[in-house]
């Protein structure tokens, strides 16, 4: 990811108001969602990790202007706690079993 940034909330229902804001800005464009917080998620695919993940571009005249509407963008939604355990050695850790599952 060229551009990749985080918010971090308290609770899962900070969480869900968060995404319900971003999800109704009318200058927000919607790619993928990756749920890690989905009950029927795998968290062994993540090395544990669990966020809300969304790909996204943001058009306004603004970006139109500077040529970058098309941009796309990651914004993790992720939960003080785990944020807390996203360290330089947690990382580590979850780029080496994706590196073995060959991703």
């Amino acid at each position: 990811d060229i551009c990749r940034n985080a918010m971090v909330f308290l609770e899962v229902d900070h969480l869900l108001l968060g995404l319900e804001a971003i999800l109704s800005d009318p200058e927000i464009v919607l790619g993928r969602v990756k749920n890690r917080l989905a009950f029927d998620y795998d968290p062994a695919l993540s090395a544990g990790y669990r966020d809300v993940a969304l790909n996204l571009c943001i058009r306004s005249p603004y970006t139109m202007e500077l040529g970058v509407a098309g941009h796309v963008c990651e914004l993790q939604l992720i939960l003080k706690d785990f944020a807390e355990l996203k360290n330089a050695e947690g990382h580590k850790r979850y780029v080496e079993l994706r590196n073995a599952r060959g991703e």
